[in-house]
């Protein structure tokens, strides 16, 4: 598409006086997607660049890391869009397994049934049904923000396609024998019945108790110390170091297991720290990672004692108990046999939890399906080493390589009812077959298909290549893969990221899913605390948009966005970005009500003023930092760029010292007016990605060009005028020391005073009449009476404040202040000249002094220039 420059059909007449951003962001955005904006065209000869959105929960709705996140991605595309290029962001949600089922259980709670009661077909039939009727709200707040998504390519990670491709990765990994069914141990949740992945366990600090347990009698007991007593009826050894000279006339013999009646062996394991507790440790292989690896090497069988639901299916008296349950009864019946050593509780440590239902994890020996991910994960880390992948922070790589070179084999396999069902069918004598999407699954008496289903990971660690048609080789395949940034949050680099990475390398014959990793923090609340609805500090950012509008909220999160760190961000920041927008909003429609302009050529230089040069000079400069910053997804230097650009050096300077240019007329008024269309045309298209909807209903009135959506992105034409950037310098030094004297003498910035200029010796003379209507300044009058005077940079303002200020009085607040900073002076020049003092002092309290020092100077130079200003009694 190209842009449309004729005649605005809408002047800035017909532009609201104020900016209401609900009565325009709605119907621009819908606007944008009639038109087809955001839609890709793989068949475009345009150089592509896509994006994947990390895929939403369908149960989710939009929070303030979505905000942040989808603020970053959607800059970033509508500048790649501007440029030229074919631009794809691709949207969609995840079914999110366990999330769903727990959202549609308590449906059926509420009605008295369970999932067992409709069976696994009615289940995952109501689970679709609920999908299609309260699903992927989210959808809908992503509008509300702006996000230009090709919305004519949404998918779904249970969609039939993307189902076709998790069954192809299944079948292909599994025939190349990097998935295998094991018994390990896995992160298990009581509540849910199901393994969790790791980033489905949340740890926090619970109270619980540490007791010490004495195993066997006299010179061959050991004492033991664990959180989890019940665990003990599972206990298959007991560890000790193979150096710990205590235990060494133990290693190999047996001990008696408290109230079991069993005897278990005393091994020796490198794992164990002889430093830590007793130096002994007591083993249950079945119920603890680290005992299962201790068990695995030497050979110590595997005892679990609890069902999926935690109760306790072994010994008697305690069969049938609850874990916490157990706990207790255990402690207890140890305590009467006199094994009880040692007692501490409150006993604070650090506990998993379910993220999904809060439950305590159980870690439980059980059959599940493995993904083999040495040789996936070796090529995930070999991409990022040799370079074919960059990681944005890159102090953030040797997080990566500390986790995919670690990575253990990756349990896929999850006990619901909703998900990509594993595709292996078991036979009635023990057969096993594995069927890909265009074969047919076995039939006949006795075979049936697993029952479990797949980790939501797997599928959404095919995300990159998956929505593009794979394993199908489609046009958009050939053109977005790889895609060309991945922006996400350093949470899941881990998790997510390193699944696509492991995934796309693998199925695309080496090609990483995307060229850079671009990683940024979390957002937090404005004093760096985790936003959370337990803490009450939680936000809704819809809230935040129906009061401040989109396009706040967004260049809040931007403005606060550094590399690889976390965002604090309170309503009093959107508040003031709200104020931005309206800035803009305000200063450019002034700039069209004085004939602000894009119609015709630029004025050549000899007939721009230096202000018209200057401003010129700061837009192509400013141009090429918004480029910088944006390659280095430097969004809140970026923001703070543009904001400052907009506000202080178009609308509070060039606006400001053009004035008495525009309102003398003629040429120059012409050339000026030219001179700030093009520099609002540009200033738009720069904050655009950032600030859409504000921006695109001011430029479409100022040029008539049909969006900015597909305007070009402008360029720095190389124009720069250093000597017409140290003219306009000179002007502001003079007025910030102007507006300092009045400031400090309680005189209003917008307060008339009397004055005479001697510009003479500066090249300033020619900009008189623009520096008094800035300062507010009269001409002197023949009553003027020089009652200040101040010298600036070669330039001398001299002042008439009678009538306005007590001379006397300022004289001797000045002679006070002069006082006490010589005095200040003194002080710190005696302290700094002991040398007893510095050889003794911190070098903090050095510093300071010395700081002291520096201001005390700086006050009596300030202080002595305004006492000479004031007129001579």
């Amino acid at each position: 598409m190209t842009e449309n420059t004729q005649t605005p059909s809408s002047p800035y007449s017909e532009l609201p006086t104020s900016y209401a951003p609900a009565d325009v962001e709605g119907k621009l955005y819908e606007r944008w997607v009639e038109r087809g904006y955001f839609e890709a065209d793989e068949k475009s000869d345009k150089p592509p660049f896509a994006i994947v959105i990390p895929p939403p929960n369908v149960t989710g709705s939009l929070h303030l890391g979505h905000a942040f996140e989808h603020t970053l991605i959607d800059a970033i595309t509508r500048r790649k869009r501007m440029q030229g290029y074919e631009t794809l962001w691709q949207p969609g949600m995840d079914h999110a397994g366990i999330a769903t089922q727990n959202v549609v259980e308590r449906e059926l709670a509420k009605e008295g049934k369970s999932r067992h009661d409709l069976g696994r077909e009615a289940f995952v039939e109501r689970v679709w049904q609920w999908k299609g009727e309260s699903g992927g709200q989210i959808s809908g707040q992503m509008r509300r923000l702006g996000d230009g998504v090709d919305w004519s390519r949404e998918r779904f990670t249970m969609d039939e396609g993307l189902s076709e491709a998790v069954q192809t990765i299944f079948k292909k990994l599994y025939d190349d024998e990097l998935i295998y069914r094991a018994e390990r141990i896995i992160n298990w949740c009581p509540r849910c019945l199901t393994a969790i992945s790791d980033i489905e366990v949340e740890y926090q600090d619970d109270e619980g108790e540490l007791v010490s347990i004495r195993y066997g009698e006299g010179d061959a007991s050991i004492v033991v110390a664990t959180t989890r007593a019940e665990t003990m009826l599972g206990d298959t050894a007991v560890a000790v170091h193979p150096d710990d000279e205590r235990y060494k006339h133990l290693v190999g013999t047996e001990i008696e297991l408290p109230l079991t009646g069993r005897r278990i062996p005393v091994v020796a394991d490198e794992h164990v720290d002889p430093e830590f507790g007793t130096g002994a440790v007591k083993v249950t292989p079945a119920h603890d990672p680290n005992d299962f690896e201790i068990g695995q090497r030497h050979g110590l069988p595997n005892l679990a004692v609890m069902d999926e639901h935690a109760v306790i299916t072994v010994h008697g008296p305690f069969q049938g108990l609850d874990r916490l349950e157990a706990r207790s009864a255990i402690v207890a019946a140890l305590r009467a046999e006199g094994r009880i050593v040692a007692e501490k509780r409150p006993y604070t440590h650090s506990v998993g939890h379910c993220s999904r239902c809060k439950t305590t994890i159980e870690p439980r020996l059980s059959l599940q399906w493995w993904v083999k991910v040495g040789p996936l994960a070796k090529a995930a880390g070999d991409a990022v080493r040799d370079g074919q992948v960059k990681i944005h922070p890159q102090e953030m790589e040797k997080r990566y390589f500390d986790w995919v070179d670690n990575l253990h084999d990756w349990c896929i396999s999850r006990q619901l009812w909703w998900g990509h069902r594993i595709p292996v069918w078991y036979g009635p004598n023990g057969e096993i077959v594995c069927v890909g999407p265009d074969e047919q699954p076995p039939t006949g008496e006795g075979w049936t298909q697993d029952t479990d289903v797949l980790d939501t990971w797997f599928s959404s660690g095919l995300w990159p290549f998956s929505t593009l048609g794979w394993p199908q080789q489609t046009d958009s395949l050939a053109k977005f893969y790889p895609n060309a940034v991945l922006v996400t949050g350093y949470d899941i680099l881990f998790f997510w990221v390193a699944r696509m990475m492991m995934f796309g390398l693998y199925a695309m014959d080496g090609t990483p899913p995307f060229h850079t990793i671009a990683l940024h923090g979390m957002v937090r609340d404005e004093r760096g605390k985790k936003m959370s609805k337990s803490f009450g500090n939680a936000v809704n950012p819809l809230d935040w948009m129906d009061k401040y509008g989109s396009d706040a909220v967004r260049f809040t999160l931007a403005r606060g966005a550094n590399p690889g760190v976390d965002v604090p961000i309170g309503e009093d920041w959107v508040q003031a970005s709200s104020k931005f927008a309206n800035k803009i909003w305000n200063a450019t429609r002034f700039a069209m009500m004085n004939g602000a302009t894009i119609e015709g050529d630029l004025p050549s230089v000899e007939e721009m003023s230096a202000t018209d040069r200057w401003i010129l000079s700061r837009l192509n400069e400013t141009v090429a930092q918004a480029d910088a910053f944006y390659e280095d997804y430097q969004f809140s230097k970026l923001s703070e760029a543009l904001y400052h650009f907009a506000w202080d050096e178009v609308f509070d300077w060039y606006v400001e010292l053009s004035k008495t240019t525009f309102f003398a007329g003629g040429e120059p008024a012409k050339a000026s007016a030219r001179v700030l269309g093009e520099v609002l045309d540009v200033m738009l298209r720069l904050l655009h990605p950032v600030v859409p909807f504000v921006t695109e209903t001011l430029w479409t009135t100022l040029t008539g060009g049909e969006s900015l959506v597909i305007a070009d992105w402008p360029k720095d034409s190389g124009f720069r005028d250093a000597a017409a950037e140290a003219e306009i310098e000179g002007i502001q030094t003079l007025v910030r020391e102007v507006r300092r004297f009045r400031k400090e003498q309680g005189l209003d910035d917008k307060q008339k005073v009397p004055a005479r200029l001697d510009l003479s010796a500066t090249t300033l003379a020619a900009h008189e009449a623009a520096i008094r209507q800035v300062l507010r300044l009269q001409p002197e009058g023949d009553a003027f009476s020089a009652t200040a005077t101040l010298p600036v940079g070669g330039a001398t303002v001299a002042l008439d404040l009678s009538g306005t200020i007590d001379v006397e009085a300022e004289r001797k607040r000045l002679s006070k202040d002069l006082a006490a900073a010589e005095k200040e002076k003194q002080q710190a020049e005696a302290k700094l000249g002991n040398e007893a003092f510095i050889a003794k002092a911190p070098d903090n309290v050095v510093d300071k002094i010395k700081g002291r020092l520096t201001k005390a100077e700086a006050d009596i130079a300030r202080l002595t220039d305004q006492l000479a200003g004031l007129p001579q009694g």
